[in-house]
């Protein structure tokens, strides 16, 4: 098995983009993009630039990548294969999110279904009949009955004593986070140093942006910020989670992180900063253990995280040329490669 996932992981890894696919992406005429697109293994973009609708672009993009990971996963077995599995249904939560908003706004379910996003063989849930149902009230019980239950019933506490979409939604995201932080510890003594790592960066930058933009952006109290944190062992731990939400100031936060964590955000201190330079530390950790003698799971969810950075890249540039934007301008919202960026 391993064998096999090592050599899958290692051809698919020839797909990841570099720099120089990113400028060609960039300098290419518009009628050329189709073709740079193709060559690169991306027709699938390709057939659907011209479409210049966002819903289109992302869900071809979710598709590349559960038709990937489902070819990765054909040889795992128990805990493997339930960890990476469970990585693909947060797509399904953005599902369950788009329903729940349009049924607190009395959205039809005619209007409801083509945002949502199709999952294929990793679908869990009726669609159609979620998008039936008659208001969020009935939405909450019938996915509460589902295959999501532990992560649609802490929501909808939340939501019960909020009654504020933004509570739900990142109640959601907190839930389905420490089940995946879970189903990670089943795995961590026999994938190794290596996949900790990764979900060590994973779940420490989930926390540490959503501490900054609940705290600093939408202004929460740093008990409910506290309540919305991800609780796992890894290097931010509860304590010093509650500690930092109860920090006034961006500047406080980052003076209070761990050092290894704080030394290697180079001094930001606005969020967006931050943002740029944990995605940088993502990728290279990711990257790291791609190219390592790591266990092969470690290996095939390093190549997912990869993967979807870099087609999240090809995004940005693509709907930056339909907005029109210069070409540096483009360049440099893109995140820095281990090669150095753009």
């Amino acid at each position: 098995m391993s064998a096999y996932l090592n050599t899958r992981v290692s051809l698919h890894s020839s797909r990841l983009w570099q720099t120089t696919d990113f400028q060609s992406l960039l300098g290419a005429a518009d009628e050329s993009v189709p073709q740079v697109l193709t060559e690169r293994g991306l027709g699938t973009l390709a057939a659907g630039y011209t479409d210049n609708d966002p819903r289109s672009l992302e869900a071809r993009i979710i598709a590349l990548l559960l038709e990937e990971t489902l070819i990765l996963i054909r040889p795992l077995v128990g805990n493997e294969r339930a960890f990476i599995t469970y990585w693909t249904q947060r797509f399904e939560i953005s599902n369950v999110k788009t329903l729940l908003r349009g049924k607190l706004a009395g959205e039809l379910a005619a209007t409801l279904l083509p945002r949502l996003t199709p999952m294929g063989a990793f679908a869990r849930l009726d669609l159609h009949e979620l998008a039936l149902v008659e208001d969020i009230a009935e939405l909450l019980r019938k996915l509460e009955a589902g295959p999501y239950a532990d992560i649609v019933r802490l929501a909808r506490r939340a939501f019960e004593a909020s009654h504020d979409l933004f509570t739900l939604d990142a109640a959601l995201d907190r839930s389905y986070f420490e089940g995946l932080a879970h189903r990670a510890r089943a795995l961590e003594a026999t994938a190794g140093a290596a996949f900790r790592r990764l979900m060590a960066s994973l779940i420490d930058r989930t926390n540490l942006i959503w501490l900054l933009r609940y705290r600093f952006n939408y202004g929460l109290p740093p008990a409910q910020v506290y309540y919305l944190m991800v609780i796992a062992h890894y290097g931010l731990s509860p304590d010093r989670l509650r500690q930092l939400s109860a920090l006034e100031s961006v500047e406080e936060v980052v003076a209070a992180l761990p050092s290894q964590l704080r030394g290697s955000l180079h001094g930001s201190t606005d969020i967006p900063g931050l943002f740029a330079h944990l995605e940088t530390m993502a990728a290279d950790t990711a990257y790291g253990v791609l190219h390592s003698g790591a266990p092969a799971i470690a290996r095939a969810f390093a190549y997912l995280i990869l993967r979807e950075l870099d087609l999240r890249d090809v995004r940005a540039v693509l709907r930056g040329r339909h907005l029109g934007l210069q070409r540096d301008a483009i360049g440099m919202a893109l995140r820095r490669t281990h090669e150095g960026g753009l």
